[in-house]
Formats: C-alpha cells, structure tokens, sequence
C-alpha cells in the first residue's frame, strides 16, 4: 500500500518560464534594444563632431568649438540618460536595486555641486572647476609691497626710448612690431627666464617705458594699477580703488591695458572708473566714473555690456579718447577727456560701445578715431568725434560680442575680424567731391580669421591671427587662407620683424616663421602657467608675459647675439 507525500514541490515548465520571460519583456517601458541603440548612436555623433570639427567649421562658420563643446555636452548627457532610464524602467532588476541607484545618484550629484564650483570656462566654454570652500586666486595674495617713495622718486617716465611699448599691442597700437628682429634658432639661444611670480587676477597686458612695466590687476575687493621693474619684477607702486567684476565666463578683474604718456599713467577699470596717475609716484592726478558721465547704474551696465569695461585709453592730442555706451536709446560711441585736467571734451557717436579700443588713423588724409562699437564700425574725425562713415558689424556685447581691433590698411582701406562665425573682411574708406564719407566691401569672408578674443598681425600684406583657436595665416589683399594649423586656442599673437610670438591659452610661447607657406614653429617653451587670455608685451628683447595667476619676464635673444648678449 503506498501513501502520498504530504508536500510537492512544484518545477515550472519550460513553457511558464517562456511566458514568464515574456511578461518581463512586455513589463519594460523603455527596452534595452533601444536604449542601447540610441546611446551608441549618440555616441557615434559625438565622434563624429569631434573628429570632423574643423570640417563642419568651415561648412558651418556659426558652429564654433564653443559650440561644439556645447553640443557633444548637450548629446552624451542624453546618451547616459538613455542607459539609466532603461536601468530605473526595467523590471528584470529589483525595485530596491533600481531605488537605490537612482537615490544614490542624486545624493553624489547633489554632494558634488554642494562641494565644487564652476571657476571660470576657457575660451572653446570648457568649465574650471574649484572647491567651494577655496577663495579666489587673487584674494589668496599678500597684500601688495612696494618699495620706499624714496627709491620711487627716482622713477622718470618723461623720457621715453625706442624700446617702449607704451600702451595696448605696442607703440603704433597693433601687435607687430617690424623694427626687432628675433633670433630664429631657440635650441641654440633659448628664452631666459629673468624672474617669474604671483600677480593678481585680471586681462591686462603689460605697458612698457624705459625700464617699468605697468599693468591692471585685482587683488580682493580692490583694483590696482601697478607699476614693476622690469629687471627684477619688485613693484614699485601701486594705486587701488574698491571695485571688483567678476563672472564666470569673463573671469575676474580689469581687462584693459593702461596707456603710458609724457610720465602719466591712464587706466581705465573694468567697473568704469578711469584713472590718470603720476608715473613716477602712483600718486592719483585724476579719476572720473565714466559710467556717471553716461547715466548708466553698474547693474543696467552689466546688462548691456556683460563682460566688463576692456577698451584701453587712446591719446589723440590733448585728449583721452575711450568708448563711452550708456542705456539703450542714450548711448554715446566715444568720448573725449582734456589729459590734463579729466574735464570731459566732448560726447559723440549713438552707438553700443563693444570690447575693443579706440584707434589712431589717418585715412584718405583726414586724421580718424577708429572704433568698433557694438554692431558697427565706424570713423570719427580726431578734432572734434564727429562721425564721419560706418559699416554694419552686427553683434551684441552681452552675448557674441566684437573684441578684435579695427586695422588700418594702405590705399584707405580697413580690415575687421570676429569671432562667432562672422570672420573677417575689408573695406574701403571714401569721400566724395562734397565731403560725404561712404565705406565699401572689399571682400567679406565668414570663415578666415575668426578671431574671438584676439587680434592679427599684419606682416608682409598676409595677417595671422587665431581663427577660433587656430593660427591662420590670409591674404589681405583677397581674403584667402593660405595655410590654417597649430591649435593654440584662445591665446595671443604679436609679430616681430619677420616671426610670431603665440602665447597659447594655457601659457605656452611659441616662436614661429610668419611666412604664407606653412605653419612653421622655430621653438616652444611653458613660459607661465594658468588660462592666459593676456597681451604680450615686448621691450627690446625682454618679453612680459602675464595672466591671474603668474608674470613673468624673459630674455629673448636678438638676430647676432653672441650667447653672453653681445652683438
């Protein structure tokens, strides 16, 4: 006689684990197939973009690797996005374990932005990253030590030399200086380092007159224009207001370059307080707040002008010419101070001001202020400001805005360049039997020489400039590239006598031909470290280089040199 169990333990059958599976199947929103697919596919675009970027450039000249950037930013987040909704959706994995790394990822999202704060982004939107808890660069200075009055007093500025490089790009106010003449071979004479430390923040360049060097920088909640000497780097002076700018996509501190004349000192801060100071002393003359004069608040400023005051100070005369701006409707182009005595002289032009600086011409032999204001170029006579032609050159000084100069060609013609896929062009600069101006598109091309925050080199009829971050090299005359390549980013170019001096955007000097032929590097060397978006400044043969963490100075030798600096 045989008895039952009393309990069974029950298998599933091959078909109830099929439809088992098949349930889980029909369970999940979101299925792998397609998560996976659309992840790889994004992944692919991202490479793509990325492998292709100067290509797409050229066809496409608005989409700048700033752009670029954005978009692969933009695309990988979808990408994970499609990996981790699959993983929250599907019904595979246990409710606990999907709970938990969705709350888990939130918490290390939510820590990370509780500890780290975005510090600033290069010039391609590419973010810097610092602990919340860190102050800025520049506060973590010690306070500024000069030297005794003195020692000071034996500062004389009156007398100038053939070597300064009194104001912004240099003595005739572009980056080329065609009379110095370079030692090409920098494995035989490398640049000596004569001293190198901490300055503070700021896009200044250096200003040069027999042996100082004159520059902006911030150092906490105060704007100095200071003064260095060149063969040891010591300060000699320095004179501070309280004002600070800072954002997180133009940084900190001023962005202008002071201007250097007949012992004074003209600087304009990036807040828009501008200063005449005496060379020899730091000793204030006169100071004015231009944006008084133009009615704006610093906070209606900000709005029109995001980026902060950068046009440095233009000598015309007896006059301190700078950009003016003001509110929407209220604007002024430029506007003109008596050097002596800070009285305003005059008020002309209607236009948004941008981030160039005022320029000294002669064309058509009538003597003209250049300037590039917010979405127009434009002349203006040097007498009086009176406007005498412009041309449209759209852009908005709160978004994508103009930095580069207005240049002065032969045959009264005027070369402009941009950044944002506007590129560069020329133009001709005429007036008629009755005195009427009119300005003439020469040619006009959106994908040479975009520069963005910096300014070409005319050498020989060809400009070089850094065209989005790449060293471009085109004709004048027809606007044609002649050879594109070396990526130095957003960094700054000046021309000596028949090479270029690149400082890249993270500090690095590059020594090169500038010939139409190629790309043609002679040597390179880290000169300073940190993001360097600051002019360069050549006296003789000793280079000043600088951004908002670190100066520098070096010894260049010159054509015929022997290695002890003789000739």
């Amino acid at each position: 006689m045989s008895t039952k169990p009393t309990t069974e333990s029950k298998v599933p059958s091959s078909k109830e684990s099929k439809g088992a599976a098949v349930a889980g199947r029909k369970g999940s929103l979101y299925p792998g197939w397609l998560a996976f697919g659309v992840a790889a596919l994004l992944l692919l675009a991202i490479v793509a973009l990325r492998t292709f970027d100067a290509q797409v450039s050229a066809r496409f000249p608005v989409i700048d690797p700033a752009i670029i950037n954005i978009i692969t930013l933009i695309v990988a987040f979808f990408a994970f996005d499609s990996i981790l909704l699959w993983f929250l959706l599907h019904p595979g994995f246990s409710r606990p374990l999907r709970w938990g790394v969705g709350v888990g990822l939130f918490v290390a999202i939510a820590a990370a932005f509780a500890a780290i704060r975005i510090d600033g982004v290069a010039g391609d939107l590419t973010p810097r990253f610092a602990w919340r808890w860190s102050p800025p660069i520049d506060a973590q200075l010690t306070p500024l030590e000069t030297k005794t009055a003195s020692n000071v007093s034996t500062v004389d500025l009156t007398q100038t030399t053939p070597n300064d490089f009194p104001q912004f790009l240099g003595p005739g106010r572009e980056p080329y200086l065609p009379q110095t003449d370079l030692e090409r071979d920098w494995e035989a004479h490398p640049p000596k380092l004569v001293w190198k430390q901490k300055i503070g923040a700021g896009l200044s360049g250096f200003s040069v007159v027999q042996d100082y060097a004159f520059t902006l920088e911030q150092r906490g909640e105060d704007e100095w224009v200071t003064c260095y000497e060149i063969e040891t780097g010591k300060p000699i002076w320095g004179h501070s207001i309280r004002g600070r700018y800072e954002s997180k996509l133009g940084g900190i501190g001023p962005r202008s370059t002071p201007t250097i004349q007949e012992g004074r000192v003209y600087a304009m801060g990036a807040t828009g307080v501008l200063r005449c100071l005496d060379g020899a002393t730091g000793k204030l003359i006169w100071q004015d707040d231009l944006l008084k004069q133009v009615g704006i608040t610093q906070e209606e400023e900000l709005a029109e002008v995001s980026f902060g005051r950068s046009a440095s100070p233009l000598i015309v005369d007896n006059l301190v010419v700078l950009p003016a701006g003001g509110k929407e409707g209220k604007t002024h182009s430029l506007i003109a101070y008596e050097k002596e005595t800070g009285k305003v002289a005059w008020m002309k032009g209607d236009k948004q001001i941008s981030y160039a600086s005022p320029t000294l011409a002669t064309i058509a032999g009538r003597r003209q202020i250049l300037t590039v204001n917010e979405d127009t170029v434009a002349g203006h006579d040097a007498e009086n400001g009176d406007e005498l032609w412009t041309f449209p050159w759209p852009g908005a000084s709160n978004a994508n805005a103009s930095c580069s100069q207005a240049v002065p060609l032969e045959g009264d013609q005027v070369f402009i360049s941009k950044g944002y896929g506007f590129g560069s062009a020329v133009y001709k600069i005429s007036p008629d039997s009755g005195g009427k101006w009119s300005a003439d598109e020469v040619w006009a091309n959106r994908r040479v020489l975009k520069t963005k925050f910096t300014n070409v080199a005319m050498i020989d009829g060809y400009a070089y400039g850094l065209s989005e971050g790449v060293l471009e090299c085109a004709k004048v005359e027809t606007g044609e590239s002649e050879w594109k390549k070396g990526r130095y980013r957003q960094g700054q170019v000046l021309g000596v006598g028949k090479t270029l001096l690149v400082i890249s955007e993270n500090g690095e000097l590059i020594h090169l031909e500038a010939t139409p032929e190629e790309n043609r590097e002679l040597g390179k060397i880290q000169a300073i470290e940190g993001q360097t978006w600051n002019p360069l400044c050549l006296s003789g043969n000793r280079l000043l280089v600088r951004n908002s963490e670190e100066a520098a100075c070096y010894e260049l030798a010159l054509a015929g040199e022997n290695q002890d600096g003789s000739r």
